[in-house]
């Protein structure tokens, strides 16, 4: 079940909170008043197993009536953003140690002679300036490149495979999307990307782990026209 759909069967559960009550005597006497029942049972067995305790109910019933009312305090879409922030808060307590060494890691090297650090929290090096033209985010490019974790494990390398790449430059991860706005061709950049610029709370592949700070090797060869 999906979090939207969650969202949505979570007001339908507490709805009738409103009023006390009518929740203590309530009598499933139509068809309907059995599948919200059955609709209830079922959203709570989910937060159960996702262990959801910690909610409102009369919050919950306030904000299914507002929205039926077409008087929300707050839209559909910011609701859905507020949940799905709550998931992503909960996934990165799991991964608080990854988190920790990748701050500790750019903070270290932030103090490193040649690395900038962008305020969207990008660091980069330039180990050679090209002369070229520079990307805009309407463009492909071909690159050669090479990724690591901030141990230092390689998890992909165009170099390794002889064949360099293609893509559009807002095809790939935000810290990617950013630096190449900025390299000319023919540079050679090192970038460190924190988690939220990388993958996020994702995985990649076997070696890439969720919250993870990358390292790249970056060599824009050219625009492709």
């Amino acid at each position: 079940m999906n979090k939207k759909f969650i969202f949505i069967f979570i007001v339908t559960l507490f709805a009738v909170q409103l009023n006390a009550q009518k929740v203590k005597n309530i009598k499933l006497k139509t068809h309907i008043d059995s599948l919200s029942y059955a609709f209830g049972i079922s959203i709570a067995d989910n937060l159960k197993t996702q262990k959801i305790e910690n909610i409102n109910p009369q919050a919950i019933g306030r904000a299914f009536q507002d929205f039926y009312n077409k008087e929300p305090k707050i839209s559909a879409d910011t609701a859905n953003k507020m949940i799905q922030k709550h998931f992503e808060d909960i996934e990165a307590q799991k991964h608080q140690a990854t988190i920790d060494e990748g701050k500790k890691f750019l903070a270290e090297n932030a103090k490193k002679e040649g690395v900038v650090t962008l305020p969207s929290g990008l660091q980069y090096k330039i180990i050679k300036k090209g002369t070229g033209n520079i990307p805009t985010a309407s463009d492909k490019v071909k690159v050669n490149y090479e990724g690591t974790l901030i141990d230092g494990t390689k998890f992909d390398s165009s170099y390794d495979r002889g064949q360099p790449v293609e893509f559009a430059v807002t095809q790939v991860i935000k810290g990617w999307t950013e630096a190449l706005q900025l390299m000319k061709e023919g540079s050679v950049w090192m970038l460190y990307i924190p988690y939220n610029l990388a993958y996020g709370s994702r995985s990649a592949g076997k070696i890439i782990k969720p919250f993870s700070t990358l390292i790249f090797k970056v060599e824009l060869l050219s625009i492709v026209k």
